[in-house]
């Protein structure tokens, strides 16, 4: 908005004696180039120099101080106005400070202190603003579509059709695909590409969340609503109101909350737990499953309204092995990135290695990959990595479940344990993940004890 040399200022005063005034108290700092103006017409031609600061006397022969604020502003709201004013009325000062005033300075002998600290604090405001909107930039750039997801298969290619679609309008996006793939990335970037850019992004993960936690997290609660309540909390929804809002692993919501989820995106409003209050929502919505969302509906585990209302345009992200030389690519790219981050030579993969990576089916998707790349560049002893350099540590390898070698029942064993240590022995969460009762669990195990397995 402006140089670091010099720092443009236009004043708008038509008092000869405060004119003189005004230009030598802003003379006082050599860094300060200041225009000054008779007349509120003269200051609107020259608008689009982009001063970074405009004093501005409420009275002037041809308008007013309120009516040239509003233009000003409307020209470009970015401008920190300070109005100086003979006025003493508060009631003048509260009306411009409304319409977007920076400050609001009477003439009298403090007038020359106050303005100066109300100029610093206003250039203060505009370095803010800069690096603010010098972040959003970086961000938009960061996740720009062929940054983010990395390849050129023909898998990738019909993702980034769809996500150019996704940042054109408003509509809800449903990305589903494996754990791993990134969906949380891909979210980001459609929001981070939109017009809401420069508006929050909130994430939820909905498993991450404990169950009767969800409906307070979300829509957020006034204080003493229930116990524990001793504050009112904003909920998600409300931080990302004018933004957009990620709901992650959308296929774990209770049953009971998700006519509540329903009703907040039909009416595009909500009600905290406990309040009567009802707040208008300006909010992009995006989800994210690694489910099956229309057997979860058919299983009668979720609401066939709310899977219609979330669908959407949806985006479905390929698993790793599905994507053809994607691996390699992927696979180089995170291999720079690690040398780069870790001060190392440039590595590269050698023939050995890269068949390795072709030929494993990569479970953990593209996550798998970055941390399998990671470990091999720690691993290697020379600037070219070998295929013993490259170790597999997916929780569910190939040979895990090879059900050419085992029965039925050890194959069913297998299952639930992987899932008992993953879950840390909670019953009732593998029930739930495996869609089996508790007491199947149990039986399983007690036979699994018996058989010494």
């Amino acid at each position: 908005m402006y140089n670091t040399d010099t720092v443009k200022i236009f004043a708008v005063e038509d008092d000869p004696t405060y004119i003189k005034f005004l230009q030598y108290i802003l003379s006082l700092n050599p860094d300060y180039e200041v225009n000054i103006f008779t007349r509120g017409d003269d200051l609107l031609k020259h608008i689009h120099e982009k001063p970074a600061v405009i004093t501005l006397d409420y009275s002037l022969p041809d308008i007013n101080g309120v009516d040239l604020l509003r233009k000003i502003k409307s020209l470009d709201p970015e401008i920190n106005v300070i109005v100086v004013s003979a006025q003493e009325e508060v009631g003048t000062a509260v009306d411009l400070l409304k319409l977007g005033a920076f400050d609001y300075i009477i003439k009298n002998e403090e007038t020359k202190d106050l303005l100066l600290h109300s100029i610093q604090k206003a250039l203060q405001n505009v370095k803010l603003v800069k690096e603010i909107n010098s972040l959003k930039e970086e961000l938009s750039e960061k996740y720009e579509f062929g940054k983010i997801i990395i390849g050129n298969s023909k898998a990738i290619k019909a993702v980034f059709k769809m996500l150019e679609k996704a940042v054109k309008t408003n509509i809800t996006v449903s990305v589903t695909g494996e754990t791993g793939t990134g969906k949380e990335l891909v979210a980001k970037s459609i929001h981070y590409n939109s017009p809401r850019k420069s508006q929050p992004f909130v994430p939820v993960n909905i498993a991450a969340l404990p169950e009767d936690l969800i409906e307070s997290e979300l829509f957020g609660h006034e204080k003493g609503s229930f116990t524990g309540a001793i504050t009112r909390r904003l909920g998600k929804f409300e931080e990302a109101n004018h933004g957009t809002i990620f709901l992650d692993e959308i296929a774990e919501i209770p049953i009971n909350l998700q006519a509540k989820l329903l009703r907040t995106i039909q009416e595009r409003e909500i009600t905290r737990i406990g309040g009567n209050s009802i707040i208008k929502l300006d909010v992009r919505i995006i989800v994210a499953t690694h489910k099956d969302m229309a057997e979860e509906v058919k299983k009668g585990r979720f609401r066939e309204d709310l899977y219609y209302r979330l669908l959407g345009l949806p985006v479905w992200l390929p698993p790793l092995r599905n994507r053809e030389n994607d691996i390699l690519i992927i696979a180089k790219h995170f291999l720079q990135q690690f040398c780069i981050e870790n001060d190392m030579d440039t590595m590269f993969l050698s023939k050995e290695a890269q068949d390795k990576l072709l030929s494993y089916h990569w479970p953990g998707n593209v996550r798998e990959l970055k941390s399998t790349i990671d470990l091999a560049a720690v691993m290697a002893n020379e600037t070219e990595i070998q295929a013993e350099d490259i170790k597999f540590n997916s929780v569910i390898r190939d040979d895990t479940f090879n059900y050419e070698n085992l029965s039925l029942k050890e194959y069913n064993f297998k299952i639930i344990k992987h899932y008992l240590d993953k879950y840390n022995d909670n019953v009732l969460e593998v029930a739930k993940r495996l869609d089996i009762g508790k007491s199947t669990i149990y039986r399983y195990l007690k036979e699994m004890e018996s058989m010494h397995i």
